[in-house]
């Protein structure tokens, strides 16, 4: 498997040994050229994750966070600022190196599930492995695996339209797990789902952040945020509140409270 670049690049310096941050933003700034017009979208944020973590990030349309997200999840690069990821600044990364650690240390969940609709969850599942240099049967274990981790096992040749909108998402998450991510950026996961679907999808993330998976989730909906550990609240390109969360709900709890859809 190739390895990230992380020697003889520039700004691709280790963090200290004693740092445990997963995620280091430090006066991160962006800035968009709209034709005549230049959009200051991040204005010196700075932020650390802390492997483990579980946060979400709100903020209203155009407050900055979905181009912070984009930032983590090497989609874009910072007008100025460092962000260092693992302990390896990424901030002057050319797009080979980026896509590299996308698809090594970063797993992706968006609103739209993104499912190819002529292959079964588990080949969808298996779609990211097929850049990750491993060979065929090891590709299946680990679809397979992830799919077993969001309960899908028995759905494994199921085609995306033999499957519930909750279902299909779990399937999404799944293959965001399969090339064993460190951090797992969701991006309004349950936008397209009822609530009782959307507690079940929490549960999954409150479970896999139980094992250490750091999860960095974007939602509208605080109470979707409250399941998270810490939730930031950006606005005007800056984060305004990162507060932890106080009598955090347990989703597995909150769904013995809810009526099933049969109901």
């Amino acid at each position: 498997m190739e390895t990230i670049p992380a020697v003889n690049r520039p700004g691709a310096t280790p963090a200290p040994a004693e740092a445990s941050a997963v995620i280091r933003v430090e006066d991160a700034h962006k800035y968009y050229e709209l034709g005549e017009t230049r959009v200051h979208a991040l204005r010196g944020v700075s932020i650390e994750i802390q492997s483990g973590e579980f946060v979400a990030i709100m903020g209203a349309s155009g407050s900055g966070k979905s181009t912070f997200m984009n930032i983590l999840g090497c989609l874009d690069r910072l007008s100025s600022g460092r962000y260092s990821l693992e302990g390896i600044d990424v901030s002057e990364h050319d797009k080979k190196a980026l896509a590299l650690i996308r698809n090594q240390k970063i797993g992706f969940v968006f609103q739209g599930f993104n499912l190819l609709a002529r292959t079964t969850a588990l080949e969808n599942t298996e779609l990211p492995t097929l850049y990750a240099k491993i060979d065929k049967t090891e590709r299946r274990k680990r679809a397979a695996d992830a799919l077993t981790m969001v309960g899908l096992a028995d759905r494994a040749q199921h085609f995306p339209s033999q499957m519930s909108g909750g279902q299909q998402q779990r399937v999404a998450i799944a293959r965001a797990l399969v090339n064993r991510p460190s951090i797992l950026l969701a991006d309004e996961p349950t936008g397209n789902l009822d609530s009782r679907t959307s507690v079940e999808i929490m549960e999954i993330f409150q479970h896999l952040n139980d094992k250490g998976l750091t999860i960095v989730l974007v939602t509208h909906e605080l109470d979707i945020a409250q399941f998270a550990k810490r939730v930031l609240v950006f606005r005007d390109g800056k984060i305004r509140k990162n507060d932890p969360v106080v009598n955090r709900p347990r989703a597995s709890e909150v769904l013995k409270t809810l009526p099933t859809l049969e109901d």
